[in-house]
C-alpha cells in the first residue's frame, strides 16, 4: 500500500491563500486611523397629515 498523498496543487493553493490573507491584513489601516463621520444635517422637509384605510366618515 502507498501512503496517502495530497494533490500537487495543495501547496500552491495554500500559498495563494496565505498571500491573499496577508494582503488583506496589510491593507487594514493603510490610509490612517479611522475617523468619525460628520453628523448628517437635518433635512428641511417635514411631512404631516393623516392616513385612513377602509370605510371612514359614514353618516
Amino acid at each position: 500500500m502507498t501512503p496517502f498523498r495530497a494533490s500537487a496543487a495543495a501547496p500552491v493553493a495554500r500559498a495563494l491563500l496565505a498571500t491573499a490573507l496577508l494582503g488583506f491584513l496589510a491593507a487594514c489601516g493603510v490610509d490612517g486611523p479611522p475617523e468619525r463621520p460628520e453628523p448628517r444635517p437635518t433635512p428641511g422637509i417635514t411631512v404631516t397629515g393623516t392616513a385612513e384605510i377602509g370605510v371612514t366618515g359614514g353618516s
